[in-house]
């Protein structure tokens, strides 16, 4: 099955998304895709160099951008920034379709005077961490055409960078209306060490980890590690370990035939029965379950 079936994201030890481009050679990755609650490509904290772009076709979801959470509905786009933290979430029992689009800034940076002038002004502007295109605001509808044509040409790489010269116009209108809106300047400093402790829970995440671990990856104390978890992911730090976990666990059950024991070995949970409660927590089914309805999945793509 390919990764883009059910738009997993895979991340680096420092909390970075590996952006699975359509084609290695051009930076783009255009997934028709859907969310409900519990699925395992929810809630999942992650951030990229890249540009990520999200058209509602259907339902309504949420997304998280540095800790603020966004409710979109079918008709709207949101434009997130460069760098920003970010995640998808359910907001409702039933279903939710988007398009994502995520594209490296380098696409349309063809010259020094267009990136200067045109790109980095953008991408560059940590006061511009998103703009929303809410269906009934103007230009909403012209970007949702836009977005609506890509998954058609998401292997053609000149139709997409044409594509992407008018989506990018839109964005330039859009963020010289808002203009520069007022700047939290403890806000960069709190994305550098919520990405110093994501590091550090990813790249130990198979050892014992507590609170006191985690705060002191960063230097700072327990509340103040406790307050930006829950201001940036809406969740505490244990529980973002827990869930770290439980994806791990959720990888190995789609990527081989290791035993329920060899997978809690490998993601740090002390025996199988807490890393099944966990998993079930989270996923609401068991592991087992989960590789079952995985493997079938796959069999009916073949």
């Amino acid at each position: 099955m390919k990764r883009e079936v059910m738009g997993l994201i895979v991340k680096r030890e420092d909390g970075s998304e590996i952006v699975n481009y359509d084609d290695p050679a051009f930076p783009s990755y255009i997934y028709e895709g859907w969310v409900f609650p519990k699925v395992t490509w929810e809630r999942v904290p992650h951030y990229h160099e890249d540009i990520e772009m999200i058209a509602v076709t259907e339902g309504t979801l949420g997304y998280s951008v540095n800790g603020k959470i966004i409710t979109l509905k079918a008709g709207d786009t949101i434009f997130i920034n460069s760098n920003q933290i970010h995640y998808l979430m359910a907001m409702t029992e039933e279903i939710a379709r988007y398009i994502i689009f995520v594209f490296h800034p380098g696409i349309i940076s063809t010259s020094p005077a267009v990136e200067m002038r045109s790109v980095v002004p953008v991408t560059g502007n940590e006061e511009l961490p998103y703009i929303r295109f809410h269906k009934i605001n103007e230009n909403a509808a012209d970007i949702m055409k836009l977005m609506k044509s890509l998954p058609d040409i998401r292997r053609d790489p000149f139709l997409i960078t044409k594509t992407l010269y008018s989506i990018w116009e839109i964005i330039l209108k859009q963020s010289n209306a808002y203009g520069f809106m007022e700047k939290d300047d403890s806000s960069d400093s709190k994305k550098k060490l919520l990405k110093t402790m994501m590091h550090f829970v990813h790249s130990g995440y198979r050892e014992a980890i507590n609170l006191e671990d985690i705060a002191s990856s960063a230097n700072i104390s327990k509340s103040f590690c406790n307050r930006i978890f829950k201001e940036y992911l809406q969740e505490t730090p244990v529980n973002y370990v827990m869930h770290f976990r439980a994806r791990k666990v959720a990888e190995y059950l789609r990527s081989g035939d290791l035993s329920l024991d060899e997978i809690a070995k490998l993601t740090g949970f002390n025996g199988t029965s807490y890393m099944s409660e966990i998993f079930k927590r989270f996923f609401d089914t068991s592991p087992l379950k989960y590789r079952k309805q995985w493997r079938l999945a796959e069999r009916n793509l073949e």
